[in-house]
């Protein structure tokens, strides 16, 4: 059996790749349009204009979606793992709601380009990546609660520094971004998608756009540090039958109904 099909270790590593893959393709258009420049552009730059602003759009709402189920699968076996430790229990639902709430700022900064709904556009990435560190930040505490009980210290500290890595990273695209943005460097900051290293602020923008790409790449090494812990998962649906029929009241009888529906299943 390969690694990836030991019990739930595909989700995570389906999100990175899915996500890297998102913002692979949405970089190879829009720099062979010339619609964005090779070095370095804004991740959310390269989904600005048509027709990569589509692809890029639906990508991340998938990975929304699978950064949600991976968030909900670590939330259900972190629980079962600690069914009556009130602290870690008061975290992991902490980490959930973290969780939810950086993947639907994921969707906002899919569908809300910066150059037309800029406010939007920024709340949405305060979410994605605001909230997702504080996740980040929550998921390592956890590992510090759980070690060497359930899992190695080996685990924690990796976290920990991937942790380290990304408010490195926070730090420095806020601080520059600030600056940026400050209007000291012109109005059309905003709306530029083009740089050349003669603009004023072309430095801060490469900063800038350094550690938003830095800060993605903590993100996707966290989400692999899962697959360890997930090949030791598995979640099934169970079908839990209130009734015999789809009435509110039964049309006929209970062993009547039960024979049909048999006779149905084979």
């Amino acid at each position: 059996m390969w690694w990836f099909q030991q019990g739930l270790s595909f989700l995570p590593s389906a999100t990175v790749l899915w996500t890297a893959a998102a913002f692979a393709f949405s970089y190879i258009t829009a720099v062979t349009l010339h619609h964005v420049d090779p070095a370095l552009p804004y991740i959310s730059d390269t989904g600005t204009l048509a027709p990569e602003k589509c692809l890029f759009g639906a990508m991340l709402n998938v990975t929304a979606v699978l950064c949600a189920a991976t968030i909900y699968v670590r939330y259900k076996q972190v629980h079962a793992l600690n069914p009556d430790e009130n602290r870690v229990i008061r975290l992991n639902k902490a980490g959930l709601v973290l969780g939810f709430l950086s993947c639907l700022g994921l969707c906002v900064v899919a569908n809300f380009q910066k150059t037309t709904l800029f406010v939007v556009h920024v709340s949405g990435a305060i979410l994605t990546f605001g909230l997702g560190s504080l996740y980040m930040f929550v998921q390592t505490i956890l590992s510090y609660q759980m070690q060497p009980r359930i899992h190695g210290k080996q685990v924690f500290w990796i976290r920990l520094l991937l942790v380290a890595w990304c408010v490195f990273s926070a730090c420095s695209m806020l601080t520059c971004s600030a600056l940026l943005y400050s209007g000291n460097f012109g109005p059309d900051v905003v709306q530029k998608l083009h740089w050349n290293p003669e603009d004023k602020g072309y430095v801060l923008h490469l900063i800038t756009t350094a550690a938003e790409w830095s800060m993605s790449l903590s993100f996707f090494g966290f989400f692999l540090t899962y697959i360890r812990d997930f090949q030791k998962i598995s979640l099934r649906v169970e079908v839990s039958l209130q009734g015999l029929t789809l009435y509110d009241t039964a049309p006929c009888s209970a062993n009547n109904e039960r024979t049909h529906l048999l006779s149905r299943d084979l």
